[in-house]
């Protein structure tokens, strides 16, 4: 995958070196060999990072799919033409990055040269940025931008188009949310386990108990019973949110949304539970 970009990014810098009047073949870093256009490497150097970050993000972003490839008997890998027709996609972009390497190039060229015309600037057939700018000194050499194709997002699982954001297709992800579940749950128990888990837990143990063993049940409002706290005040708790009931009382927000489902708190817990759901006022003046 990689080789065919550089492919494709070193057959559009033999095309610019060519109109801009260069010989492909004529190297200044790269050695002049009979097989190779040692100026077209030189060109795509500058590129080079540019393909590999495009390759890398493919990567990281979604899976390569087992129908791209296939596999010579010498062992060699090859790209179907499905694949193929896609990477070329992106010759147009590596184009467009290559014009203002190789205009720089020429720039400095035509600098060290003698015999210059009229214009003291080169031509920029590739960019225009003569045409599109007549008096500015192209003296700085131009940072390409590449905009390279969206690339379409596959399901890791079975390769299926899916929308952006996601790794896996409706399907996929029912089959790995067990896997899922149970790594949670395993990370979960050996975190439990831990020194610092166990010291919390020792921590809140003592501080709950010495809450309930300084309750005094004599400062409970009279009207304040546990028929009164089951048929008026718990069923609207299932209506008050976790966070509101955890912050009211000072507990866990595992252990509020136990009493959110159903679960009797405490005795100590009532009368600001009652205070939540705005309970207290109306059955005291009823009381009364």
């Amino acid at each position: 995958m990689l080789n065919y970009l550089y492919a494709l990014l070193e057959a559009e810098s033999r095309l610019a070196a060519a109109a801009l009047g260069l010989d492909p073949g004529l190297g200044v870093i790269h050695v002049d060999t009979r097989a190779r256009d040692s100026l077209a490497c030189d060109l795509m150097e500058a590129i080079r990072p540019l393909v590999d970050a495009y390759v890398l993000d493919w990567i990281l972003s979604q899976p390569l799919r087992r129908e791209w490839f296939f596999e010579r008997r010498d062992g060699n890998c090859r790209l179907m033409a499905s694949f193929a027709i896609r990477l070329t996609e992106t010759a147009q972009v590596w184009a467009r990055a290559i014009g203002p390497v190789a205009e720089m190039l020429v720039r400095h060229l035509w600098s060290t040269t003698r015999k210059r015309t009229h214009s003291d600037l080169p031509p920029t057939r590739l960019t225009q940025s003569n045409r599109r700018d007549p008096v500015r000194i192209l003296s700085q050499p131009t940072t390409p931008v590449v905009v390279t194709p969206k690339m379409e997002n596959l399901c890791r699982g079975c390769g299926k188009p899916i929308r952006d954001g996601r790794t896996h297709c409706a399907n996929c992800a029912v089959a790995t949310a067990t896997d899922r579940l149970m790594n949670a749950a395993r990370i979960g128990r050996v975190a439990a386990r831990s020194s610092e888990a166990r010291a919390k837990h020792s921590e809140s143990e003592r501080r709950h108990a010495k809450a309930r063993s300084s309750w005094d049940a004599s400062s409970q409002p009279a009207w304040l019973t546990s028929d009164v706290f089951s048929r008026k005040i718990q069923p609207q708790l299932a209506n008050i949110s976790t966070a509101a009931i955890r912050s009211n009382i000072g507990v866990s927000r595992w252990y509020a949304s136990r009493i959110r489902q159903g679960h009797r708190p405490h005795p100590r817990h009532w009368q600001a539970l009652a205070e939540l759901v705005k309970v207290s006022s109306d059955l005291q003046s009823q009381s009364r």
